[in-house]
C-alpha cells in the first residue's frame, strides 16, 4: 500500500476546490450534530470532525518510481440510545450532511436495539475544553517532494556504493488534525504528525542465483522531518549493504532449543502481537472474532493469569515522546493519563485495553483510553496505546545478557511473522542472527527463526537491560476490524534475554 490511508484525493482541475470550513464553520457544525442528536431522542452524542493529510514517495535504485499525496476530510457521528450505538459518517462538510448523518445514526440505533444484547453503560468521561498539538520540528509536509526524493535517491546511492545489487527506499508521513465534541460538553481539537523512512536492500550471488535482503532499522515516529535528516539513514544504508552481503553467505543456522538475546528492534513485534493483541478486551469478549480474531486470554484469569516471569512488566502509555500512539486524548475523548496503567505486572495479568462502554462488562468503573478510528468516517475501536516492557531498574548491559549464554543467539531486526488466531502458537523471524558461544557474540548465521506458545516465550524470559538498552519501535499499520482499519502504535523495549526456546531454520535448502 502506498498510503497509509483512504484517502480522497484533490487532483487538478479547471475549476478550484471548494473551501474547507476553517475552525470557527467546524465547530459550528459539530454543534449542530450535537444539538439534533438530542433532539432525536440521542442519551449521548459524540462527533469527530477535521481531515488527514498524507504523503508518500517510493525510488527504487536510480529512479523515483511513485510520490502522491492526498487530504482526507470528513466527520464521523456516533450516539447511544436506549443502549444501542448509531453512527455515520461523510465527507461533505455541510449543515445538511450533518441533518442526514444524524437521521441516520438514529435509525441505525432503533434497528439495533432489538437485536441488543447487554445494553451499552458509558462512563461519565471528565468535561474538557482543550487544544493538544504535538510538538514538531520541521514539517514534513512543508518540505518540497523534490528535497525529499533526492535524499532518498543518496540512500539508495549509499547503499550500492557499499555493495547492493538493488536498494528500493521509501518515506511515508501523515497528520491527522481533529475536533471532537460531545453532549456533555467536551470540547478538543488535536493534531499530531508522523514520519516513516525505510528501505529494502537485496544482495545477488549471480553464480548461484541465491539472494539475501536486509531492511531498514529505522522506526517510525511521531516526528517531522528532522527525525529523517537526524536518524542516521544514509550510514545505515551502507551498513545495511555490507550485512546483506555478510548473510548471503552465512552459514546455516543449527535448528534446537537455543537461549536469545532479543534487540528491541525484533522485540516490539512479538510484545505487539503476543501481549498488545492478546489484551484487548474487544478479542476476549468475541467482538473481533471474524476477522482479527479471539485471544487465549479470558476475563475471569484478570489478575491472576501468570502471564511470564517476574521480571515482564508491560505498560501502556499514550505520552512517550515521538511515540506513535502518543496523543493528549483519545477517540472517545478520555485524557492521556487514563492509559498509564500496568497490562502485566510482574509477570501476573493486570488489565485488558478499553474503549468507552466496555469498563462494566467487567464490572470496572471506568476506560483507561484506548480508543481510535483511522478514519474521520470510521467507527472508534478499542485499539493499542504506545504498550512496551519495562527495563530493568538494575544495571544490566547487552552485554551483560549475552556473558549469560553458553550456547544461543542475538536476535537483530523485525521479519516474517506468524502467529494463530488465538494470539498463542507464533513463529518469529527476524532481520540479523549471530550466534552466542560461552558468552561472547560470535558469526551470523541465516534462515533462523523462534517458535513457541506465548506464556512459555515469557515464563523464559530471565534477563533484561536496563534503560540504556531502551528503544522505542513501532508500526505505521496495525490492522484490525472490518471494514479493516490501520492504526499506529510504538512499542518499546529494552534488550531481553529468553531461555529455551525453540530456533527453525527456514531456509529450503537448510
Amino acid at each position: 500500500m502506498n498510503a497509509p490511508f483512504r484517502s480522497r484525493r484533490r487532483a487538478s482541475a479547471p475549476h478550484p476546490a471548494p473551501a474547507e470550513p476553517d475552525e470557527s464553520a467546524r465547530l459550528a457544525l459539530a454543534e449542530l450534530a450535537l444539538a439534533l442528536a438530542r433532539e432525536g431522542g440521542a442519551d449521548y452524542a459524540d462527533i469527530r470532525l477535521g481531515a488527514t493529510f498524507w504523503e508518500s514517495l517510493r525510488v527504487r535504485e536510480e529512479r523515483l518510481e511513485d510520490a502522491g499525496n492526498g487530504e482526507s476530510w470528513g466527520f464521523g457521528l456516533r450516539l447511544l440510545r436506549r443502549g444501542s450505538w448509531g453512527f455515520c459518517g461523510s465527507t461533505t462538510l455541510t449543515p445538511d450532511a450533518i441533518r442526514r448523518a444524524v437521521e441516520t445514526a438514529l435509525a441505525n440505533a432503533r434497528a439495533v436495539e432489538p437485536i441488543q444484547g447487554a445494553k451499552i453503560e458509558l462512563e461519565a468521561l471528565p468535561v474538557v475544553e482543550d487544544r493538544w498539538v504535538m510538538a514538531l520540528g520541521v514539517d514534513p509536509f512543508a518540505v518540497a517532494i523534490g528535497e525529499k526524493a533526492e535524499f532518498l535517491l543518496n540512500v539508495n546511492a549509499a547503499a550500492r556504493d557499499a555493495g547492493a545489487d538493488f536498494c528500493t527506499s521509501h518515506f511515508q508521513a501523515a497528520r491527522e488534525e481533529r475536533l471532537f465534541a460531545n453532549s456533555r460538553g467536551s470540547r478538543i481539537w488535536q493534531s499530531r504528525t508522523r514520519v516513516w523512512p525505510e528501505f529494502q536492500i537485496t544482495v545477488v550471488d549471480k553464480k548461484s542465483g541465491r539472494f539475501a535482503t536486509r531492511d531498514s532499522l529505522i522506526p517510525p515516529r511521531g516526528a517531522g522531518w528532522d527525525h529523517v535528516e537526524a536518524c542516521g539513514f544514509l550510514e545505515e544504508a551502507r551498513r545495511g549493504a555490507e550485512e546483506a552481503r555478510q548473510k548471503l553467505h552465512a552459514k546455516p543456522v543449527a535448528p534446537g532449543r537455543r537461549d536469545l538475546v532479543i534487540e528491541p528492534s525484533n522485540l516490539f513485534l512479538t510484545i505487539h502481537e503476543t501481549v498488545g493483541h492478546s489484551t484487548e478486551l474487544d478479542r476476549a469478549l468475541g467482538w473481533e472474532a471474524n476477522f482479527a480474531g479471539t485471544t487465549f486470554v479470558k476475563p475471569q484469569r484478570l489478575g491472576e493469569l501468570r502471564f511470564g516471569s517476574e521480571l515482564m512488566t508491560i505498560f501502556a502509555d499514550r505520552r512517550q515522546e515521538g511515540a506513535l500512539a502518543t496523543i493528549g486524548y483519545d477517540d472517545d475523548g478520555a485524557p492521556a493519563s487514563f492509559a498509564d496503567f500496568n497490562i502485566v505486572e510482574k509477570g501476573v495479568f493486570k488489565n485488558f485495553q478499553m474503549a468507552i462502554g466496555q469498563a462494566h462488562y467487567l464490572g470496572l468503573p471506568m476506560t483507561n483510553g484506548c480508543a481510535y478510528a483511522d478514519d474521520l468516517c470510521a467507527v472508534p475501536l478499542q485499539r493499542m496505546p504506545n504498550i512496551s516492557l519495562k527495563p530493568s531498574e538494575r544495571p544490566c548491559s547487552r552485554d551483560a545478557l549475552i556473558a549469560g549464554v553458553e550456547d544461543g543467539l542475538y536476535v537483530v531486526g523485525a521479519g516474517s511473522w506468524s502467529i494463530d488466531q488465538q494470539r498463542d502458537n507464533f513463529q518469529f523471524g527476524g532481520q540479523l542472527f549471530y550466534e552466542i558461544k560461552n558468552g561472547k557474540l560470535g558469526e551470523m548465521v541465516q534462515g533462523a527463526a523462534y517458535q513457541g506458545r506465548t506464556l512459555d516465550f515469557w515464563s523464559g524470559l530471565d534477563g533484561l537491560g536496563d534503560a540504556s538498552t531502551y528503544a522505542l519501535w513501532g508500526v505505521f499499520t496495525c490492522g484490525k476490524a472490518e471494514p479493516i482499519q490501520l492504526a499506529p502504535v510504538s512499542h518499546g523495549a529494552p534488550c531481553a534475554r529468553f531461555r529455551g526456546v525453540e530456533v527453525l531454520n527456514t531456509d529450503v535448502g537448510g
